[in-house]
């Protein structure tokens, strides 16, 4: 459908290696320092649930700063961005490898946080401003490729890295590629902003009460009752801080991003879309180590281990699914891959009383070929279908999306976990089976729901593509 032999510079491929080398690294820490958390409570004397705001604390500052890109890459040269992300990396990262306690361990992941929420859209961004549009699919599947295999392999780096020396050179022996992603950057990114105006520091201000509210609210479902003050109180804090954000980014004299593009329903499905393909995943991804150990009894080697493989899978899937969609349209890879993260999902439902460690292996890797089918090609499609002014602020919106569907999936699929461990009856395997159910039924109803958006999103897309065709026939 679209010429493929169109050239790519080679300035171009390094300025995307450039951003991608630091937005791997990003992910690949995020993902390393989950395994490392039981050790963390002993060095530091604190509780897993303080713990474990290393990975929720980060997701939420990088959900926050994503929300600013489409403001930034609009004011600054992207060579600058990149060289604060860098730096901020590097900081962060010191601070990580140097920390006396857990305060200082937070501050510089929080630091790292800004960098992987500066790299991210900064990656898309090169993508959409310097990549010919009948190779926009291939690579943005390459970068699809970048962010699924980070999280495939920091599980296996964390722990290699902390069983045989130290957590702490998890940090060091990643600065290099920092040193090497700087360079590539100051050299090769060669972006000039294009717009103008203020900064809405109002509307950034309630939209993270908004995230922390809300990621807040769920976090503590699993402890209370869902109706208990306890969770309700931030949940309506959440959507009170919601309210405000959405009247002062569309009414005030500054944007923190144009949330108006949400107004073509094309863009309203593919955003909808997004959200669930990247909150099943991550949801599903967690859930599964979990029920490995409470209800096949796995160890905690083969309970991680069987996430492997299908990550890897996914990830070699991205580049062709973008091809797929270079040469087919997006059409056929999204709702295949939609198709396939549903029927996924029921068959770990439908079969759950017979499942191993194989067969989860291999359910997850048909459900992980699925989501990497349709989760760039679906942020590639919704670029393409906007004026090339509001392109920033899909990809601000759209990686907000990403991070912010990843904790609150998190959140929610280990919140139904622990309403059945802490309420059901019988043995702690059979709670845990109960949870496991409810989650499972959760993520292949999303995944159909987010499948129905897509055939309307797609036909809506045709229609206006034929009246446009008529127009200029006329």
């Amino acid at each position: 459908m679209s010429n493929n032999n169109e050239k790519i510079s080679r300035q171009t491929y390094l300025a995307l290696l450039a951003a991608a080398l630091l937005s791997f690294t990003g992910i690949l820490t995020e993902t390393s320092m989950n395994v490392t958390f039981p050790e963390l409570t002993k060095v530091f004397n604190v509780t897993l649930d303080t713990v474990q705001w290393i990975t929720t604390g980060y997701l939420l500052m990088v959900t926050i700063v994503m929300a600013t890109t489409a403001f930034l890459l609009k004011k600054f040269k992207s060579q600058t961005i990149h060289l604060v992300a860098a730096l901020a990396f590097v900081i962060g990262d010191v601070m990580c490898a140097l920390s006396p306690d857990f305060p200082i361990l937070m501050s510089g992941r929080l630091i790292q946080a800004i960098a992987t929420g500066l790299s991210t859209p900064l990656m898309f961004h090169i993508i959409f401003n310097k990549i010919p549009a009948g190779r926009i699919g291939s690579m943005t599947g390459l970068a699809g490729m970048v962010i699924s295999l980070a999280p495939a392999l920091g599980p296996t780096y964390g722990g290699t890295i902390s069983s045989t020396m130290s957590w702490r050179m998890i940090f060091w022996l990643i600065l290099p590629i920092i040193v090497i992603s700087w360079y590539l950057g100051s050299h090769y990114i060669r972006i000039d902003p294009a717009g103008t105006g203020g900064f809405d520091v109002i509307s950034l201000i309630f939209l993270a009460a908004t995230l922390f509210s809300m990621v807040f609210a769920v976090s503590r479902a699993g402890k209370y009752a869902i109706l208990s003050s306890e969770v309700l109180v931030p949940f309506v804090i959440g959507l009170i801080a919601l309210a405000v954000f959405i009247y002062s980014d569309t009414h005030g004299h500054t944007q923190l991003l144009d949330i108006r593009i949400l107004k073509w329903l094309t863009t309203s499905l593919s955003a909808f879309t997004y959200f669930v393909l990247q909150f099943v995943n991550i949801g599903v991804s967690f859930l599964i180590p979990v029920y490995c150990q409470y209800v096949l009894h796995s160890s905690p080697f083969i309970a991680g281990l069987v996430l492997l493989p299908g990550s890897l899978v996914g990830a070699a899937v991205s580049p062709y699914a973008g091809q797929l969609a270079d040469m087919k349209g997006y059409a056929l890879p999204i709702i295949l891959g939609l198709s396939s993260m549903t029927l996924g999902g029921l068959i770990f439902f439908g079969i759950q009383a017979v499942l191993t460690a194989w067969t989860v292996l291999l359910i997850y890797t048909f459900l992980r070929f699925g989501f990497n089918m349709g989760f760039s090609n679906t942020i590639s499609n919704a670029m393409l279908n906007v004026p090339r002014k509001y392109t920033a602020d899909v990809n601000s919106l759209f990686s907000m999306i990403q991070q912010f569907a990843g904790s609150i999936g998190v959140g929610i699929v280990a919140a139904v976990m622990a309403i059945s461990q802490n309420n059901g009856a019988g043995s702690l395997a059979a709670r845990s089976f109960i949870g496991g159910k409810y989650d499972f039924l959760l993520a292949t109803l999303l995944s159909a729901a987010a499948l129905v958006a897509a055939i309307i999103n797609f036909r809506i897309q045709k229609h206006l593509k034929l009246n446009i065709e008529e127009s200029h026939s006329a």
